[in-house]
């Protein structure tokens, strides 16, 4: 009876918290025109951004001015100081699509390449790189240009993360035909295990878009098209699912364990009731505190961040995919 009760629980809560959660406070302001790019640089298609080890520079990871960087030569990986100027910039010929980016705690750049299709002739996408913050290429995860789902392969990977022992873990999959995994590494690149497969039930995953790391060393899975996000422990042991922060795409966890969800799909087609736009929240509890709605929450050119970071000031940055851009919020 005790068993069945805490089951009826867990479904009641879920399906209570699936209820649209549009209504919080947005205690943020935008600034516009903060971003300064190089002479003759535009900004690309984003959803690659993250924090610098002095708290106050961030990282981007831009599509060469474009979609993709597939038959570009231009240096994707910007490194933009806190009076937004592009101070840094590396990674020319290495990728096609740059996805998701993290900073460890050496400093050093993770940048996985979600890739188009169109990778074996140009022999690059579906990696995992990680480069020294002067951009000398350190460690290459995959294999170039080529779709797989073995231990030495990716299909499309999305976003990566490492723990405070070196584990690397890697979100694999960018729907289609390819895969939809978490894949686990040891700090020198040696394959330890894999978990997940497509489906909808937990550990299964519809996209596994983002993911993030908290104090504890629990794994958040953004779990896009399933709508919820998905909290293992770092030996794939499925803890729990939390659906009242939309269609999560990307994920940033402080070191307060304050949650930022970047939300760019929700919308009447897709996820009825729901706004786009960053939910904010406790890592702890999954209780969501505040809310910055997309600007244009009902054009049909997307302005809503897919990815999200937070400097130690608080500032708020989201990376826009379809209306290339890097938007700043701080607080009011």
């Amino acid at each position: 009876m005790f068993i069945v009760a805490v089951l009826c629980g867990r479904l009641l809560s879920a399906q209570s918290a699936a209820q649209p959660v549009n209504d919080h406070p947005n205690p943020y302001r935008s600034v516009d025109r903060w971003l300064t790019l190089p002479a003759g640089r535009v900004m690309g298609s984003t959803s690659a951004v993250d924090v610098d080890r002095d708290g106050r520079s961030i990282w981007v990871a831009e599509r060469c001015g474009a979609a993709s960087c597939a038959d570009s030569m231009l240096a994707p990986i910007l490194k933009i100081d806190a009076d937004g100027r592009a101070v840094r910039s590396f990674g020319a010929g290495l990728f096609v699509v740059p996805h998701g980016l993290y900073v460890d705690r050496a400093g050093n750049v993770w940048v996985a390449d979600a890739s188009d299709g169109t990778d074996a002739r140009r022999n690059k996408g579906h990696q995992v790189l990680k480069f020294s913050p002067d951009g000398t290429l350190l460690m290459t995860l995959g294999k170039a240009g080529v779709a797989g789902s073995g231990p030495d392969a990716f299909n499309r990977p999305t976003d990566v993360v490492v723990a405070s022992n070196g584990d690397i873990f890697v979100s694999d999959g960018h729907g289609g035909n390819s895969n939809a995994r978490i894949v686990k590494f040891a700090s020198d690149g040696r394959f330890i295990k894999e978990w997940g497969r497509k489906g909808s039930a937990p550990g299964e995953f519809d996209v596994p878009h983002g993911i993030a790391m908290d104090s504890q060393g629990r794994l958040f899975v953004a779990d896009l098209q399933n709508k919820r996000i998905q909290i293992f422990d770092q030996e794939g042991r499925f803890l729990q699912e939390w659906r009242q922060f939309g269609m999560p795409g990307g994920l940033f966890i402080d070191r307060n364990d304050v949650l930022y969800v970047a939300d760019s799909l929700s919308s009447t087609d897709r996820n009825a009731g729901w706004i786009r736009g960053i939910r904010i929240g406790n890592a702890k509890t999954g209780t969501v505190t505040a809310f910055i709605p997309d600007p244009t929450p009902n054009a049909e050119l997307i302005t809503a961040a897919e990815g999200v970071a937070v400097d130690a000031a608080g500032n708020v940055y989201g990376a826009v995919v379809v209306t290339p851009s890097v938007n700043k919020y701080v607080r009011k």
